[in-house]
């Protein structure tokens, strides 16, 4: 019992706790749309696309929410607004984009003399470290996020599935593709501190794959999704107290750990089936 009750009598590990749970909530929830739309790639582009923004608000001392916000929105916005205009693939898009605000952002960081280990942690994550004010700016911008997608789930769920038809229908699917963008690459901000810009894709993606191995509802998914999210952030902090080591690192790998198991006992793709096809046979 002490294991779990120990850490918790330490300010920064509840801090952390917090905001981890609160990343982990908001990450599964967009990443289902993400993973249903197909735009895994979408979130490690926007992920890397925010660092100038990063580096940016730090040369000006402005807080890092806001550098990480603007760049990764205008990117998103302009991914989506270039593939459409421009006739090109979304992942061409993407790939010329990502590249080059994460060139902006090497290019900014270089211009700075001294060794910078804040921005270090933004590359690979520091939730232990987070501050009062961090866990404030996360908490407001998650429930900015969830109450959007609570609003517009019918909305943000028929366009995702039937985009035409929803079209067809008078949905504004334009201006819900746009928004969905903006609510990804805010999550992205949300989950820097957390996991940090190189980690923060499995955030957003593996819980909702790990979820689309053992469920056949979206529903299901989501809540499946929510719970490997929400889960492994906790069991990722209290193993990363225990033995030192990256927090981030450990939270990630118990989500792939999670979607593993799915891949090898799901119902659908592992032994579970395997089993039922030979007692079948």
């Amino acid at each position: 019992m002490s294991l779990v009750v120990d850490p918790l009598q330490y300010e920064f590990f509840v801090r952390a706790l917090a905001a981890s749970i609160l990343v982990g909530l908001v990450c599964a929830v967009v990443g289902t749309y993400m993973v249903l739309r197909g735009l895994a790639f979408m979130g490690d582009a926007l992920s890397h696309a925010a660092f100038p923004g990063v580096v940016a608000a730090y040369l000006l001392k402005a807080p890092f929410h806001v550098g990480a916000a603007i760049a990764a929105i205008g990117t998103a916005l302009a991914i989506g607004w270039i593939t459409r205009r421009g006739r090109l693939r979304s992942d061409t898009t993407i790939g010329v984009l990502f590249a080059g605000m994460f060139a902006l952002g090497v290019f900014l960081f270089s211009t700075i003399q001294n060794y910078v280990g804040d921005l270090f942690g933004f590359l690979f994550g520091e939730v232990l470290g987070i501050s009062g004010t961090d866990l404030a700016a996360v908490a407001v911008l998650s429930v900015l996020v969830l109450g959007t997608v609570t609003v517009l789930w019918k909305e943000l769920l028929y366009s995702t599935f039937d985009p035409l038809a929803a079209a067809a229908s008078g949905l504004p699917v334009a201006a819900l593709e746009y928004l969905f963008l903006g609510l990804i690459a805010l999550t992205i901000v949300i989950s820097l501190q957390a996991v940090g810009i190189i980690l923060v894709v499995a955030m957003l993606v593996t819980p909702a794959a790990t979820a689309q191995l053992v469920a056949d509802r979206f529903s299901r998914l989501m809540a499946i999704a929510i719970a490997v999210g929400t889960l492994a952030p906790i069991a990722g902090l209290y193993l990363s107290f225990w033995t030192n080591t990256a927090s981030g690192a450990l939270i990630v790998l118990v989500e792939t750990a999670a979607f593993l198991v799915a891949l090898a006992l799901g119902p659908r793709t592992g032994l579970l089936r395997a089993r039922r096809r030979t007692t079948s046979a």
